[in-house]
């Protein structure tokens, strides 16, 4: 558009970011532009979903009796789901449409972040070494956490906009803030660059905190010292020009691996694995469904592949619990007490919904035997697609706990789980060692062992606090509870594994990617006797996507620098 001569100084170019009213903005510079032949960049048009339908009404107005050199330029984000398809199909057809990849890998994010820029901008500053010092680290600070996203809940809890201009304005600040300081303000830019410029994408407070972390071991007094380790085997450059940087991260950059980014090896085993799993899922769902048949030779059709899922499954499910009976089982009521009831009722709710649903759909198929037709309502169908899929129905993921498993495992978990809650309504008692990945709801029995031990000892329930001491014994080991607290077990290690003769956390083993607990043995304390030396926050999620499914978050023994943790992406898990 410049070499052709339309700028926004020349008045022949509208550049339009959409969003706080700016659509009759966009309708009258579409009606300038077509009259006199102007070029209109709208921007961010999936932030106008409702303008939409206007907007498609006005290209094909437009597109008759307007200028020849009239062009109009639309900008999206990419949505996430299909149901997210927003843009009208009007448009989509009679444009030409162009998808902008961001760079893979840290060699190729590293040399995208410098591109950014030119010898100019090394230039800017008078402090010229200090300047490029930390200007070298935050383009790789910025290659971090852009490439960092292909490790999904791992790598970031949410998915994040992290751009060039982001980049750009903390360089501007840097700039700034040494020409304005004698010394370097390590703390305000900091501040600056994690909870302002990149921050203020970040949504989820465990991202903010990685977020920081990547700064505290960047942006750092070392890097002026020459002495700083950007990743196992790259050190900090020296003070080189704009040509000097691309060369010394082409001669001296490691190969592409998780740990550049902080992670462990495994961690791309588990990215390549989650790929290769959608992957399939997309071919499967493609594939033509009703009225064909499973398997060559099988002579199954896909009806009767749902009705023999439909049959197990409605043979294997279980009673409901009979809440008015167990009730008068006991007269001491504490909070795990509530507990239990509470988990009896949410469990007779979900098995309430997988019988009718399944009867209702055994009824539709029986009906098409007979009619020589389906007769579906819109949700048994869904049901049926989902069962020929072994997916679990949406209906009944609203009302089970979160999880990641197919309808097979899911359907085993869900008799454990039952299992469980039939022991525990024997006699009301705790069981001698709790499976906290089969409770719908982990922090409400997290929160009882904390009142529990609170209305022991009379202590104020918001100076209380959870402790946990990780045991060295497994759940049959135990054959009655503690005196305070819990025993709980079904956790998983994410990102590292468990020292059991140390005590500790250590380093993940190759190929093990979610290495089993041992019991954990959880009590209340006071939140002033809490231990903060040597441990490692970390966070529990009830499953691998972590982010809305977090639970609590455990401090667990280290004897490594919590930085470790945090850029590892080490976390409990309830389900894996």
């Amino acid at each position: 558009g410049k070499k052709l001569g339309f700028t926004i100084d020349s008045g022949r170019f509208h550049n339009i970011s959409l969003g706080q009213g700016q659509e009759m903005v966009a309708e009258e510079a579409l009606k300038k532009a077509a009259r006199h032949g102007h070029w209109v960049l709208l921007q961010n048009i999936h932030l106008a979903a409702k303008w939409l339908g206007t907007l498609e009404k006005l290209l094909e107005q437009y597109s008759e009796d307007s200028h020849p050199d009239f062009r109009v330029f639309i900008s999206a984000e990419p949505a996430p789901t299909p149901e997210e398809h927003i843009i009208p199909q009007g448009i989509l057809e009679n444009s030409i449409k162009i998808t902008s990849e961001p760079p893979a890998g840290m060699l190729a994010n590293l040399h995208a972040a410098l591109y950014s820029f030119d010898q100019d901008t090394l230039e800017l500053c008078t402090r010229e070494g200090e300047f490029k010092s930390i200007f070298f680290s935050l383009c790789f600070f910025h290659a971090c956490v852009a490439g960092r996203l292909k490790f999904g809940p791992q790598g970031w809890n949410g998915r994040y906009p992290f751009s060039a201009r982001d980049l750009a304005v903390c360089v501007t600040l840097l700039c700034n803030y040494l020409e304005t300081h004698t010394k370097v303000p390590w703390e305000d830019l900091r501040y600056l660059f994690g909870e302002i410029m990149y921050g203020g994408h970040i949504t989820d407070a465990w991202d903010r905190r990685l977020c920081c972390t990547y700064l505290q071991e960047f942006i750092s007094p070392p890097v002026l010292e020459g002495e700083l380790t950007l990743a196992p085997g790259f050190l900090a450059p020296p003070n080189l020009d704009y040509a000097g940087y691309h060369k010394y991260i082409d001669k001296t950059l490691p190969s592409e691996s998780p740990v550049l980014y902080g992670l462990h090896p495994s961690a791309e085993m588990g990215y390549l694995t989650a790929m290769s799993d959608n992957l399939f899922k997309t071919l499967l769902e493609i594939q033509p469904q009703m009225n064909s048949f499973v398997g060559e030779g099988s002579g199954q059709s896909a009806e009767e592949k749902v009705k023999n899922v439909l049959d197990s499954i409605l043979e294997m499910l279980p009673e409901e619990f009979n809440t008015a009976e167990i009730m008068q089982r006991t007269t001491a009521w504490s909070p795990y007490t509530l507990v239990c009831l509470q988990e009896c009722e949410r469990m007779n709710l979900l098995l309430s919904d997988i019988r009718r649903s399944l009867k209702q759909l055994d009824l539709g198929l029986k009906a098409s035997d007979f009619f020589g037709e389906l007769m579906f309502s819109p949700h048994m169908d869904v049901l049926q697609s989902a069962l020929f899929y072994d997916a679990v129905p949406d209906t009944w993921t609203k009302l089970a706990y979160p999880s990641t498993h197919s309808l097979a495992p899911w359907v085993t978990d869900l008799l454990m789980q039952y299992g469980e809650l039939e022991i525990w309504t024997q006699d009301l008692v705790l069981p001698a060692v709790v499976w906290l990945s089969g409770l719908f709801n982990p922090q409400s029995f997290l929160t009882a062992v904390m009142q529990s031990t609170a209305h022991k000892n009379n202590w104020p329930l918001d100076k209380v606090c959870l402790t946990v001491d990780v045991t060295k014994k497994t759940k049959e080991d135990y054959g009655h509870p503690p005196r305070e607290g819990a025993y709980i077990c079904g956790l998983y290690l994410e990102g590292a594994r468990w020292d059991i003769q140390l005590g500790t956390t250590a380093e993940a083993r190759l190929k093990e990617l979610t290495p089993a607990m041992p019991v954990i043995f959880v009590r209340a304390i006071p939140v002033d006797r809490r231990e903060t030396s040597n441990v490692y926050e970390c966070p529990v999620y009830k499953t691998k996507s972590r982010g809305p499914t977090y639970v609590w978050t455990f401090n667990l023994k280290s004897q490594e620098k919590p930085a470790k943790g945090v850029l590892a992406g080490v976390a409990l898990l309830l389900a894996v």
